[in-house]
């Protein structure tokens, strides 16, 4: 029998036994859980998982799935295009840290598409600075950039950025 790849977004109020109501779910269909990544964000409960279930198990799935926004939880399910993992490639890690402001991902984020880089990964998080109590940003992002890419280019545009913005950028390989 034939797996389907499906790869699924979840979104509900945060509370104790969601992922264990979604694990449930996809076990009870024979599927296979194969990655995820979930968190709490502003009392929602969110994420973003990939699985394998048998084909014959499929709408079942979707079904029973669905049904769970009766218990409030929405889900998107839909085919995953790329059945097989991706190749392993090199990943470079890009950190921003500065004073809280506006427009900071969205800059970053066109500069990196500019040089056709693709974001894999991206957590940022809002706190207090340690000595002057200052809204403090920080992100992490996780890229994966073409071996095309000229990377003095790409780090003058994000040195310009840093400046304009006030923040400090650092972009090393992933360890």
């Amino acid at each position: 029998m034939m797996n389907v790849p499906l790869v699924m977004t979840v979104i509900g109020r945060d509370r104790p036994g969601l992922v264990g109501l979604l694990a449930d779910v996809v076990g009870a269909h024979d599927g296979n859980w194969l990655e995820s990544r979930m968190c709490h964000l502003g009392g929602e409960f969110a994420g973003i998982l990939r699985v394998h279930v048998p084909q014959d198990q499929e709408s079942s799935l979707v079904q029973n799935l669905k049904a769970l926004e009766k218990q409030g939880l929405s889900c998107q399910i839909r085919p995953d295009p790329s059945a097989q993992p991706p190749a392993a490639t090199p990943s470079t890690i890009l950190e921003i840290v500065g004073q809280d402001r506006p427009g900071i991902i969205r800059q970053i984020s066109s500069a990196l598409s500019r040089h056709g880089i693709n974001v894999e990964e991206l957590t940022s998080e809002c706190g207090s600075a340690p000595m002057t109590g200052e809204i403090l940003f920080r992100a992490t992002i996780k890229l994966h950039i073409p071996e095309s890419c000229p990377m003095a280019p790409l780090r003058e545009e994000l040195e310009k950025i840093a400046a304009d913005l006030m923040v400090d950028v650092q972009i090393a390989p992933a360890p």
